[in-house]
């Protein structure tokens, strides 16, 4: 066991340090043959919390949402248990364990964290908790991970983590929407959405990264990101890990990339995040839109400690009440498609975001195109309850990328009103290919008919092996470049199915 590997470090007055009880990652193995090495790993099936107990039996959050190989980050644990561990799993295939255990801290002793602080002009909860340990991530590879609270009375917690990589040069892009994990994170009663009396005029205007996630503690994680992880990694094409934050606030975080995932639901965009991808993309960069509501929301993040961005602002319809917006006109907390900046989500996705809730089959328009290839799907078959929750259109009155080819036309009805969902595809000047999948459950369909989640709307094993095929099939050709160059052009059919 490897000294470097030594993952937990305190400050004054803390727990003494703790070695890992496990580490089989090799560090400094940074070479596309040490990646398959990590990826052939055997992993570790006992990942999965087993009780989660009642809301403030163990929780907790690190003080970053995304690390560098080798960095370090404050850990912030309450437990009403005298002592807990921490787990560090890394998501990926792994023989179909779907996790490695990476890193095991000693055990901890535990305390219950002071209550939260509630700062009223803004509506944020802050837990603020003193921090219970240091963690650094050495010989930990680049990947997403699922820190396990384990606390001594049996109760269990997640603690989201991305180590993110070095580099993007040649490789696809996993973009984890951790502001918008954020903005529906109900921990201490508010969140974008509502606040403590479940009205949408209490909501939080600001939400922050310094208190836990409620539920399981990854529950967003888990639902729409967790399963195409899964596969990417299973697939062996080359991989860099990211955050949209990180994106963000680095503008080479995704040069030389070869494609770059936006998962099942990322709703919450920054202005300059939204201008990286955009570049990226007339770079040359394959962009998929796995989900449904991509790059709604308009975000300021804020830092706390320097350099550390950890609240979130979005005003939305009140968005004049920010104090921002004075002297940075152009620069509001609300959707990208409305005044005073109109920027419609749709000249970059293909399509806008339309409704919730809606539950409707997935029906195929367009089988003989590349992306379907080996479904053996014909024109009309369906996929029932692949459409939901959130769905995305093509809309002829906004600003949309052509030539553009509507790949799957699926009938819905949302608040009684008549409507469709497209999943569509176009390929920019610089040869990028841009697919939009129109459904939030897109991700979630990859683990149709399996016990894999919970959240499965009662898709069957035949959805999830059409998700899976046609994932794999845009996953294999994104990687190859811009994919202009290795596929078909789109068929224009926008005027075919929504005339003038």
């Amino acid at each position: 066991m490897a000294t470097a590997a030594t993952a937990c470090d305190t400050g004054p007055g803390g727990p003494p340090t703790t070695a890992p009880r496990r580490d089989r990652t090799g560090a400094g193995e940074t070479s596309a043959a040490a990646e398959r090495a990590e990826r052939d790993r055997p992993g570790d099936a006992d990942w999965r919390i087993t009780s989660q107990g009642p809301p403030d039996a163990v929780e907790g959050y690190t003080d970053r949402t995304a690390v560098p190989p080798g960095g370090a980050f404050g850990l912030h644990v309450s437990t009403t248990a005298p002592g807990f561990t921490v787990s560090a799993y890394r998501i990926g295939w792994y023989g179909g364990a779907r996790a490695r255990l990476v890193w095991r801290s000693d055990r901890l002793p535990g305390r219950r964290a002071p209550a939260a602080r509630f700062l009223p002009d803004t509506r944020t909860v802050r837990a603020d908790w003193p921090r219970t340990t240091t963690v650094r991530t050495d010989g930990w590879p680049p990947g997403a991970y699922l820190l396990r609270l384990d606390a001594d009375h049996g109760h269990q917690r997640y603690i989201p983590l991305v180590v993110r990589s070095p580099s993007a040069e040649g490789r696809t892009v996993v973009m984890h929407a951790v502001a918008t994990w954020q903005a529906y994170n109900t921990w201490g009663g508010y969140d974008l959405y509502r606040g403590r009396d479940g009205s949408y005029g209490s909501r939080a205007y600001a939400v922050s990264f310094d208190r836990p996630y409620n539920a399981d503690g990854a529950e967003k994680f888990l639902a729409y990101e967790r399963a195409l992880v899964v596969l990417a990694e299973r697939l062996g094409i080359p991989l860099a890990y990211t955050t949209g934050l990180d994106v963000h606030r680095d503008p080479d975080a995704l040069r030389g990339a070869r494609a770059l995932l936006s998962l099942g639901h990322d709703e919450y965009w920054t202005p300059e995040q939204r201008q990286r991808v955009t570049g990226a993309r007339d770079a040359g960069t394959n962009l998929a839109f796995l989900g449904a509501n991509c790059c709604y929301r308009r975000i300021r993040p804020e830092e706390g400690p320097p350099g550390e961005l950890r609240t979130v602002v979005c005003y939305k319809t009140d968005y004049r009440r920010d104090p921002y917006l004075a002297s940075h006109p152009r620069f509001p907390t609300n959707d990208f498609r409305q005044d005073p900046a109109p920027d419609p989500e749709s000249r970059l996705v293909g399509v806008l975001y339309e409704g919730f809730p809606v539950d409707a089959p997935y029906v195929v328009h367009s089988p003989d195109h590349w992306l379907f290839e080996g479904t053996g799907v014909r024109r009309g078959d369906r996929f029932d309850h692949l459409v939901g929750v959130e769905y995305d259109r093509v809309m002829t009155d906004m600003p949309t990328p052509r030539p553009l080819e509507i790949l799957a036309h699926s009938p819905l009805v949302c608040r009684g009103r008549p409507s469709h969902a497209d999943s569509s595809y176009y390929t920019a000047p610089s040869g990028a290919g841009v697919f939009s999948s129109g459904t939030m459950r897109w991700v979630e369909g990859l683990m149709a008919g399996t016990t894999e989640n919970g959240r499965n709307h009662a898709m069957d094993a035949r959805t999830g092996a059409f998700t899976t095929r046609t994932t794999e099939n845009l996953l294999r050709a994104f990687a190859e470049g811009p994919a202009a160059t290795v596929r078909p052009h789109p068929r224009d059919n926008v005027a075919t199915l929504y005339p003038a």
